[in-house]
């Protein structure tokens, strides 16, 4: 049993380092040697978990993804009307961004540059089928503008990412008023009127 903590604390620590060297140098700039000397472990070991520098950042990316979407739906459930199901999402999705930062800033690298590959990412995007699902019954239902889910998800949840980064350098601080009042105007922008 002690053997197996170890490995699994091997990789996750890999994970980690991979998230952080990615965040402060960029995938180009963040060599397999960085990835396990900051994870202190041999090079080699790397290897043992995952086939090279691609494959380890595709699954940093499903993990931190996986982690995101089910922290983003953990309170919502689909009996909710669509408004109040999209302010929970929507508001756990702020809180995730706000408050843990390292992984958010590495899903934003990921999601807007090309080291990740096409499988993953697609694999990344069924994470988030529960706000698709919504979204289509809001569409339905004639609540929410029949638009293409990404300029809704360019509307409503990427601005998230712009304050995140907005907040972390210091150039502003996000307090509840402005969660409540970035949280309206992402509803507004995808709601008829």
């Amino acid at each position: 049993m002690a053997k197996l903590q170890k490995s699994i604390d091997k990789r996750n620590a890999l994970i980690k380092a991979t998230i952080t060297l990615v965040n402060n140098n960029g995938f180009h700039a963040t060599p397999m040697s960085k990835i396990a000397k900051m994870a202190n472990v041999s090079p080699a070991t790397i290897y043992l978990y995952f086939e090279n520098k691609q494959d380890l950042v595709n699954k940093a990316y499903i993990e931190v993804k996986a982690a995101f979407t089910a922290y983003a739906f953990a309170t919502y459930t689909e009996d909710m009307s669509v408004k109040e199901g999209f302010e929970i999402i929507w508001k756990r999705i702020a809180d995730f961004k706000l408050n843990k930062c390292e992984e958010a800033l590495f899903l934003a690298q990921c999601d807007n540059t090309p080291m990740i590959d096409e499988s993953s990412r697609k694999e990344g995007i069924k994470h988030l089928q529960p706000l698709l699902d919504l979204w289509q019954r809001g569409k339905e239902e004639g609540i929410i503008k029949p638009i293409s889910d990404y300029l809704l998800y360019a509307y409503t949840i990427n601005p998230l990412s712009f304050l995140m980064i907005n907040q972390e350098r210091g150039a502003c601080a996000i307090d509840n008023a402005h969660i409540e009042d970035a949280y309206q105007a992402a509803w507004d922008s995808i709601q008829l009127t």
